[in-house]
């Protein structure tokens, strides 16, 4: 017998027990007389001892054991004489008579505690290691905790969990493929999937009219925080549907976590904002609401008196920065050099301090005076004691840059709290947006998003400014999920490959399969996808999703344990009808 308990999980009332324990090694303590072993499972920890009474010969072995040795002891649990109360098994301990080493340990390249000296790359070359560390394993309990209660819920509102294949057609889906090329069918390839989206429209037209999975999708594409090559999705179909169906039933799915994972209750309907007044109003279609600070232009009453940087740009715009007036010169300085990062791209800040005697010290005084700047206040709801910070350029550029800017300054207010939860929904996207490059539309979420009903008719005239019935779920700033209702009518499925100049040869060759499925009845239908491993590191307070997958690529999409992507033989080579040009 290995173990007839876990090092989690002995109390005071085992007190007088004979036990088995198994498991590693955490730490080990030489007092002379006496030697103290920590003993780690995924459950726990508890305290071994070698004392004067011990065997000899079991406390010979004890000097030969070592930090990540895998053991089993067997011993009687007595109450310790000076309690941990930070552990939970920190009233007792094992006065040892048996031990066995199972398998010994190399010194691990970082120790193995919740505060590691491993660097990201160290710890991912030796993940197996990284996943022993209590705050690891404790992420994918949260996501294991996470998944049974999204398939309880869904199982309970009749949806029906159904796989679908990971080989498939090369779809154009935003983002580019990972190919698999075909042994059994030379110079042909499959594609990994971005989504099942067509998979699960086919099962609505099939009639299984409530769809789910927990699925693994792949995307190859530039990687940041939030992004991985593959990544899961809780992947949803409904059919007879409209969008407050959809968004009824997943408000109802997300409010079921909140309570089941994270103990908190929302009252009420979560908000919802148009896509053109998230943009408005926080430069991002997916704002951070756990705190005000809204943008609010200012190009009509700050151009026309004579400061050229704002006579000669689209837009201007700014944030209040409450009780911020404080601002020294230097912090000033250091928010001007962040606006300026290329990754922000504002090529300088003006700021208004609104002084608490009323008065106002601005970096453009001598254009606008007291009076003219007292109108910018009263345009920002400012009052004495807040910081005015504005912005100038094209207006795309700026209101993302006031975006950054308002994210930044929520974090050095500490108004952007991990364990404070602000949900929302963005509705009314565009439909499609200009690529000013290629001269052609792109579809905004997908080609199979219907349009507004009453906007259909723009398809002829104004396809630009077709709304989308489309929605995206955020929280705290994240895109935890969006999706749509389709397309179920083939003519107006044609018509959306023709506004985004998919031919008809192309269409027939891509989603053929699709257009003759709806030949036979296809039911109105829509659905949503969740990022599972973004919805897990909100929950888990990180904003990298990393934290809550086993074994995660990094930035550069390599999984640097097992060496890969790596090279293949020749001999594979030339099964497959390939050949490397380098």
């Amino acid at each position: 017998m290995y173990r007839t308990h876990t090092c989690g999980e002995l109390r005071i009332e085992n007190v007088g027990q004979e036990i088995v324990l198994s498991g590693w090694i955490q730490a080990i303590r030489n007092l002379g007389g006496m030697t103290f072993v920590t003993l780690r499972d995924r459950y726990g920890l508890t305290q071994i001892v070698f004392d004067e009474n011990t065997p000899e010969k079991l406390k010979l072995k004890a000097g030969e054991l070592g930090r990540e040795f895998v053991i089993r002891i067997a011993g009687n649990v007595i109450e310790r004489s000076s309690k941990n109360p930070k552990m939970p098994t920190g009233e007792i301990e094992i006065i040892i008579s048996e031990l066995d080493v199972l398998s010994k340990s190399e010194i691990p390249p970082f120790t193995i505690e919740d505060d590691t000296d491993g660097g990201d790359e160290l710890r991912m070359k030796y993940r197996y290691l990284d996943l022993r560390r209590n705050p690891v394993r404790e992420n994918l309990e949260l996501r294991h905790k996470m998944g049974q209660e999204i398939r309880k819920y869904l199982d309970g509102e009749k949806f029906m969990e159904i796989e679908t294949p990971y080989l498939i057609k090369s779809t154009p889906e935003g983002a580019r493929d990972f190919v698999v090329p075909s042994r059994m069918n030379p110079g042909e390839f499959y594609a990994l999937p971005q989504s099942p989206q067509t998979f699960k429209q086919l099962l609505m037209v099939s009639g299984f009219d409530r769809y789910f999975q927990i699925v693994k999708c792949f995307r190859y594409e530039d990687l940041r925080a939030d992004r991985q090559p593959e990544f899961t999705q809780i992947d949803c179909e409904m059919s007879f549907v409209g969008q407050e169906d959809v968004l009824n039933t997943f408000e109802g799915l997300a409010k079921y976590l909140f309570k089941e994972i994270k103990g908190l209750s929302f009252d009420g309907s979560f908000p919802r904002i148009t896509y053109d007044d998230a943009i408005k109003y926080y430069g991002s279609d997916k704002p951070d609401l756990r705190f005000g600070m809204k943008l609010v232009e200012l190009t009509e009453i700050v151009q026309g008196k004579g400061f050229k940087v704002f006579d000669s740009v689209e837009y201007i715009g700014g944030i209040n920065a409450e009780g911020c007036a404080e601002y020294s010169r230097k912090q000033l300085d250091e928010l001007t050099a962040f606006v300026q990062k290329p990754q922000v791209g504002a090529k300088g800040l003006v700021y208004v301090k609104y002084n608490q005697d009323g008065s106002f010290k601005s970096s453009v005084d001598k254009f606008y005076g007291q009076e003219g700047l007292k109108l910018w206040a009263e345009s920002m709801n400012a009052k004495p004691g807040d910081l005015l910070l504005v912005l100038a350029g094209n207006k795309k550029d700026t209101l993302n840059a006031l975006n950054v800017l308002r994210l930044e300054i929520g974090d050095r207010l500490g108004l952007r709290d991990k364990d404070k939860f602000a949900p929302c929904w963005i509705v009314d996207f565009p439909l499609l947006e200009w690529n000013e490059e290629e001269k052609n539309f792109f579809a905004m979420h997908h080609p199979f998003t219907s349009p507004k009903d009453e906007d259909i008719t723009l398809f002829e005239t104004n396809p630009g400014e077709m709304r989308a019935n489309a929605y995206d779920f955020v929280i705290n700033g994240v895109e935890i999920g969006g999706g749509s209702i389709r397309i179920f009518n083939a003519e107006l499925q044609q018509k959306m490959f023709t506004a985004l100049g998919i031919s008809k040869e192309e269409t027939e060759e891509k989603f053929g399969f699709l257009l003759d499925a709806f030949k036979y009845g296809a039911p109105p239908h829509g659905g949503i996808a969740f990022g599972f491993d973004r919805w897990c590191s909100v929950f888990g307070g990180s904003e990298s999703i990393r934290d809550y997958i086993a074994f995660p690529k990094n930035n550069a999409g390599r999984d640097i344990m097992i060496n890969s992507p790596s090279e293949i033989g020749q001999k594979q080579l030339k099964e497959l009808f390939l050949s490397i040009k380098k």
